[in-house]
């Protein structure tokens, strides 16, 4: 089985060790870093005596130790800090050790000039339901990767959502649709509580009647991922459903959604400018 170390255990690193051990990834093959022996003696409290961790705090050499003779590494700290992480892992790393990535805004081109020559690498725009086993991990990856370690980092990955390979120069989109999407379901949620509090209902109610309705929704598109033929399922004509679409679109919602996710697109091409300037 191959050895996975996580470089730092944020959200979406957590989430995948979580993910692994609960699929059965043998707990020996896991490697993990942090910044403090607190940190350390929480997460082996949390996820049993088998992965290895190792604390800054007490190994300042913890990335390095990490990364030697692992088979994939996951780089999961913030975006401004991976071109300085991958340089200090770089020495340490094995000519055929798959690197990813899981920060926005990090192009695989920046990623590889961190690297040594002709290292594998793979970009991932992962998003926040991977907490839960539901996430959408979008993957590119460079020339190096074989068949073999797509193969791996797709298993490793899956144990937390779905995996779709994207072209590189599609990250933008991928990051205005699903890497930064959940948050426009969780508006959603919040604007449809504000809205029935002055229809008159009390805040509590309206909050749980909006999370529970927006989370079924989301069940019912994982069973049938049509969002169309969803609505029109539920839209009688001339109904209270319609009434409400009408107001919707008349509104601008497709408009205003077409902004948004362009607003999303740019502000991403402003990190990977900013990111790929350390890398030089």
């Amino acid at each position: 089985m191959p050895t996975v170390a996580f470089l730092g255990t944020g959200s979406m690193n957590g989430a995948i060790v979580s993910g692994l051990l609960a699929s059965g990834f043998d707990p020996a093959q896991l490697r993990a870093t942090v910044s403090s022996q607190a940190s350390a003696q929480k997460l082996q409290a949390s996820w049993g005596e088998g992965p290895q961790i190792f604390a800054q705090e007490t190994q300042p050499e913890a990335n390095q130790l990490a990364v030697t003779g692992a088979d994939l590494v996951l780089l999961g700290v913030k975006p401004y800090a991976i071109v300085d992480l991958a340089r200090q892992i770089a020495p340490h790393l094995g000519p055929q050790t798959l690197v990813v990535s899981v920060a926005a805004g990090i192009e695989l081109k920046t990623l590889e000039a961190a690297l040594p020559a002709g290292q594998p690498a793979v970009r991932c725009m992962p998003n926040t339901p991977s907490r839960v086993g539901k996430g959408v991990l979008a993957i590119s990856l460079n020339a190096q990767v074989s068949p073999q370690q797509k193969q791996l980092v797709t298993q490793v990955l899956s144990s937390v959502g779905l995996v779709l390979e994207v072209a590189e120069e599609q990250m933008g989109a991928v990051t205005a649709v699903s890497g930064s999407g959940p948050a426009y379901a969780f508006l959603l949620a919040e604007t449809m509580a504000a809205a029935g509090v002055k229809l008159g209902l009390d805040e509590e109610t309206a909050q749980r009647l909006a999370a529970a309705t927006v989370a079924g929704a989301g069940f019912l598109l994982d069973a049938q991922p049509d969002p169309a033929a969803l609505r029109r399922a539920v839209t009688s004509p001339n109904g209270t459903t319609e009434a409400a679409l009408k107001a919707y679109t008349e509104g601008g919602l497709y408009e205003l959604t077409q902004a948004a996710m362009e607003a999303c697109v740019a502000r991403n091409e402003d990190m990977v400018r900013e990111f790929s300037q350390q890398a030089k």
